[in-house]
């Protein structure tokens, strides 16, 4: 069992290692962002009560100006993850963004995020960033480029927080990030 969950470990950090090297030469930053986003999904686990019904959608919001163009949609598009059909919604305004179950807050809200963030709870949305200090304003996964490639960091004070498991497998291919923020 343990050599199971090793070679599941390995070849979940192949699979996004080369992805990520791959996907942002050929194409393009967001695009492997949004591949991210999807693969984030299936490594969180939310709690029943996040979803508003047993057949509820499983929503990937984009809150700004949106960086991905149709790159999110075409990844998500008729893909289930925990058995349910993801959807991808667009937010002008922080209002809807706790009914999402990841959010990808943009550049374009860089203004608002310490603010907002510091303000609402988020313990059942996944918060997700590229834009620099998303982590220490209270944000959850934090987007870096390390040379031409896409890499990710988890602050674990932030998430634990939440009422969100993030799996362990997941835990180990990012950079951590400790402390309390607030």
């Amino acid at each position: 069992m343990r050599l199971r969950a090793r070679a599941t470990c390995f070849l979940l950090t192949a699979s996004l290692v080369c992805a990520t090297a791959v996907g942002a030469q050929s194409s393009g930053e967001y695009d492997v962002k949004a591949a991210y986003l999807y693969n984030f999904a299936k490594f969180v686990e939310w709690p029943p009560e996040a979803f508003p019904s047993p057949d509820a959608p499983f929503a990937i919001c984009v809150l700004g100006q949106d960086p991905f163009g149709r790159g999110l949609d075409d990844i998500v598009q008729g893909e289930r993850v925990h058995d349910r059909p993801l959807v991808v919604r667009r937010l002008a305004g922080w209002d809807d963004a706790e009914l999402c179950h990841i959010l990808f807050v943009s550049a374009s809200v860089r203004e608002d995020f310490d603010q907002l963030l510091g303000s609402h709870t988020f313990r059942r949305t996944l918060t997700v960033s590229d834009v620099p200090g998303f982590l220490t304003a209270g944000g959850h996964i934090g987007f870096f480029l390390e040379g031409s490639s896409v890499r990710f960091a988890i602050h674990r004070g932030n998430v634990a927080r939440t009422d969100l498991q993030i799996s362990s497998k997941l835990m180990r291919v990012a950079r951590l990030e400790d402390g309390d923020t607030r």
